[in-house]
């Protein structure tokens, strides 16, 4: 199985709403931890939700701007989304209305002017008409990153530009998308990194690696994880049994069976003392001592005792925890702003989040008041668009069961 399968497709945007519940993050979590979601049209946005049988989209007022009649929907991104109607998919604006008619077998979002979509077992790629700018040919496909895509022909992948001519010939048993103009490739079982000409930067020699995030790249080196600069030397020597990007300037890392947080010199702010550890965001990190979860600032110090059976990231002013089975909303000072009571839970979004209550699915605000009562199969946020990390590992949807919008694992959003 090649990495992309991996990091499956249909994912609430990560940052911009979490889904519980986790126990410690997955590569694949680490890779995209630093993507934030942006909603570009914020007066008119739409959630996706599920009613009998069908999906739709309503306003923040929980009226239909779009009646339930899909069997599948995204949300919207660039003034369009892709939605299934019977076995096929295409795009529709905000209206409701097709702007590409429903023709394709898999469809993903349009990006730098291209969308990617699937045609019987061949990958293409369409403009926001409709028309094919590249006929559908290769075995698999991912989005255009700094003008250049990774495709696969046959049992090999290489780069199109996009008139669809290869740039890089296919040559390599995987790869990643260009980001921060390198590749990481493999050939045979090794991974290295080339530019944007095939140049090797880095001659395959890795065991694993993750694409370059701010200048530096996590790379596997026998069992243990370290990170090279962009000129393929190391900025720290591998050394480590787990490892993440940098978020607010320090590393979660795991060595021996306790993990710590580095700073981008290598050396240790914290010290390895929790059994499991996550990213800072908002100046709080969520870490895992003993069985129970607590958040603690930059310096170590537990700001939020470890008392939760599960808790999220601050990515707002407040965040789901965990206790007596039962989802709740403390603030940064480990004050419960809404009591335990759901079954499941999203992180706020514009003000709102997603709650569930006896398989169904409504919206809180802030305070927990109810702004739409749970009525719903399913739902997404209320979210126009997903940022896009220009990474192979692609932040998407997934719904409050953690499950795919037709899959049960991460599939990557290309």
């Amino acid at each position: 199985m090649k990495k992309a399968s991996a990091y499956t497709s249909l994912v609430i945007a990560i940052a911009a709403l979490v889904i519980l519940a986790y126990p410690n993050k997955t590569k694949a979590e680490t890779a995209i931890k630093d993507s934030v979601a942006e909603s570009t049209k914020d007066d008119d946005t739409l959630a996706a939700v599920k009613s009998g049988g069908k999906w739709g989209y309503i306003d923040k007022t929980g009226r239909y701007a779009i009646e339930s009649q899909f069997e599948a929907a995204h949300l919207f991104e660039d003034g369009l989304a892709e939605v299934k109607l019977g076995k096929k998919w295409g795009y529709i604006d905000q209206t409701g209305k097709f702007a590409i008619n429903p023709q394709f077998d898999k469809a993903f979002p349009v990006r730098d002017g291209l969308a990617l979509v699937k045609v019987g077992s061949k990958d293409g790629y369409i403009d926001k008409t409709g028309k094919f700018v590249i006929n559908p040919q290769f075995d698999d496909a991912y989005s255009f990153t700094e003008n250049l895509a990774l495709v696969k022909l046959g049992s090999k992948f290489g780069y199109i530009d996009k008139t669809g001519k290869f740039v890089i010939n296919p040559q390599y048993a995987d790869g990643w998308q260009v980001t921060d103009g390198l590749a990481m490739v493999k050939l045979g079982n090794k991974w290295g990194c080339i530019d944007k000409a095939g140049k090797y930067i880095v001659n395959p020699k890795y065991n694993d690696v993750f694409p370059f995030k701010d200048g530096l790249a996590m790379v596997k080196l026998g069992n243990k994880w370290g990170y090279i600069d962009k000129t393929g030397q190391y900025a720290i020597n591998p050394q480590f049994a787990e490892a993440s990007n940098f978020s607010d300037g320090l590393a979660y890392v795991k060595s021996g069976d306790k993990y710590g947080y580095i700073e981008e010199n290598g050396k240790y702010a914290i010290k390895p003392q929790f059994e499991g550890a996550s990213d800072f965001v908002g100046g709080l990190a969520r870490v895992l001592l003993g069985d129970k979860y607590g958040y603690i600032d930059k310096t170590g110090k537990l700001v939020i005792n470890p008392q939760f059976e599960n808790a999220a990231p601050f990515l707002a002013d407040i965040t789901p925890v965990m206790i007596g089975g039962k989802w709740g909303y403390i603030d940064k000072t480990g004050k419960f702003v809404v009591s335990p009571q759901f079954d499941s839970v999203s992180t706020p979004y514009h003000g709102l989040a997603i709650v569930v209550v006896g398989g169904k699915y409504g919206y809180i605000d802030l305070t927990g008041k109810y702004v739409l009562n749970p009525q719903f199969e399913d739902a997404l946020p209320y979210f126009d668009g997903v940022f896009f990390s220009g990474s192979r590992i692609m932040i998407g949807y997934r719904n409050l069961r953690s499950r795919m919008e037709g899959d049960e694992e991460w599939e990557i959003v290309r």
